[in-house]
């Protein structure tokens, strides 16, 4: 291969190349945290499991994919970017096979775990790569390709897992994998270039990473086993959570090279887009379970006509991330993921009324208008966090807001349906899965309206081009 200039093109053959590896790779990474909501009914009936059980099969990779996203942004740093993405694809494609062939609920909530340890080493590098490799000029422009398909990725997998589940059973929800990423190991052999934080030095921050597990999987627990465990259980569980999270702050102070520069949240803008990601992916998360696990069950639509629904998010993503990748470059990301949220609270409200009677025509109209606030808001967004950290942190940084927002929907996905009155058998039942819809859908649409409200605060000052 010829010769490189010292940055990529987005236009040339080996921009357009790198960039379909890095938007394919963590589209699946992405994709997964979505296509088993669908499959969620399918599986429950063939393993017997319980609601519980359901939550941990989406919740094992959540957490896993939460906890350690930071540990993959600093390990590209500090490794390769190039590297490590690959070893996450690696340790995915195997975990992904596992699942497919899992014989029992636990097994499947093993190998859900292991794959979503592979998912946390490549998703943050496909973001640091685009930012340490691109030419200036091309970096919000990849970065808006790069968060378009990934948002599609999201808003695919209900149709796509209804599709498998429908036609070759939920297994290949999960067997779809293996040759997607095989693709991807050969494009980044033969495309991707390599970079590192050349000033990265020092002990690797393993304290730091463990205290973040501990963290997020004590509290996880708590939500999940609130309505069953005892209520000392999960007191300790939710003490342990809160003792973690202080103690990975403070240690992150003191230390000299920590995973996590808490100077990059000296960062106003940092801070508040970071604050709208937990608030605006929990409601996402909890809105894509509930809803496909909704027309299924009180509805009696099929998996595949369950999953369509998310179509709508599907091309407005498509047809409109880089134009609005475009637009807040002009006028700045305030307005963008200000409104963004808020249409998307708007659609949310539309779907209160999905139950039995539920037909495409009357769910159509709260996806479409759904859809379009996720594609105001979600290219803005991942430019925006970027842009506010050194290209030196950007496998950082982007790990910070991947674990954000994975955690967001890991926690919402843990607490609305007990909040809401739903575990157990629960969601076998049409009457009280409904009454529990219902109320887990306006608490989403809260959500989305405080994460506008948290841009339009925090993003103040904030201009275009």
């Amino acid at each position: 291969m010829p010769a490189e200039p010292a940055h990529l093109v987005r236009s040339s053959t080996r921009g357009r190349l790198t960039l379909l590896t890095l938007t394919l790779g963590s589209g699946i990474a992405i994709l997964d945290g979505t296509v088993v909501n669908v499959a969620v009914r399918a599986i429950g009936e063939d393993l017997d499991a319980s609601l519980g059980e359901l939550q941990w099969v989406v919740n094992g990779y959540l957490l896993a994919l939460a906890s350690l996203v930071l540990v993959g942004g600093a390990l590209s740093d500090r490794l390769g970017r190039r590297r490590v993405y690959v070893a996450g694809t690696v340790v995915f494609v195997f975990a992904s096979a596992a699942c497919a062939l899992a014989p029992t609920i636990e097994v499947l909530i093993a190998t859900r775990v292991v794959q979503g340890v592979g998912g946390a080493l490549l998703t943050p590098g496909a973001l640091a790569i685009i930012q340490a490799s691109f030419a200036p000029d091309d970096r919000a422009p990849a970065i808006g390709t790069w968060a378009g398909y990934s948002g599609i990725a999201a808003a695919i997998g209900p149709f796509l897992g209804g599709w498998l589940v429908d036609n070759g059973g939920w297994r290949w929800v999960f067997g779809i994998n293996v040759p997607l990423c095989i693709v991807v190991l050969v494009l980044a052999a033969y495309a991707v270039p390599e970079s590192r934080d050349a000033d990265a030095g020092g002990r690797f921050d393993a304290a730091g990473a463990g205290l973040t597990v501990i963290s997020l999987g004590a509290v996880t627990w708590a939500l999940v086993a609130a309505r069953t465990a005892s209520p000392v259980a999960v007191a300790l569980a939710a003490a342990a959570a809160a003792a973690a999270a202080a103690g990975f702050v403070v240690l992150e102070r003191r230390r000299a090279t920590p995973m996590v520069p808490l100077s990059l949240f000296r960062s106003r803008v940092f801070s508040a887009a970071n604050a709208m990601t937990v608030l605006v992916y929990g409601a996402l998360g909890a809105v894509l379970f509930l809803l496909v696990l909704q027309l299924q069950v009180s509805a009696g639509w099929s998996a595949l006509a369950a999953g369509l629904v998310g179509l709508p998010m599907t091309i407005a993503l498509m047809l409109l991330s880089s134009r609005t990748a475009a637009l807040s470059r002009r006028i700045g990301p305030r307005l963008p993921m200000s409104l963004g949220p808020v249409m998307c609270a708007a659609g949310v409200l539309a779907l209160v009324g999905v139950g039995r009677d539920a037909r495409w025509w009357t769910v159509a109209p709260g996806t479409v208008v759904f859809g379009l606030g996720l594609a105001l808001l979600v290219s803005p967004l991942t430019a925006t966090v970027l842009a506010t950290a050194p290209d030196r942190h950007a496998g950082v940084a982007s790990g910070v807001n991947n674990a954000v927002a994975r955690a967001g929907s890991l926690l919402a996905v843990a607490a609305l349906p007990a909040v809401a009155g739903l575990s157990g058998s629960a969601y076998r039942d049409p009457a009280r899965l409904t009454d529990g819809y219902r109320i887990a859908m306006v608490i989403c649409a809260a959500l989305l309206v405080a994460g506008g409200a948290v841009s339009w605060v925090g993003l103040r000052g904030t201009r275009g081009e």
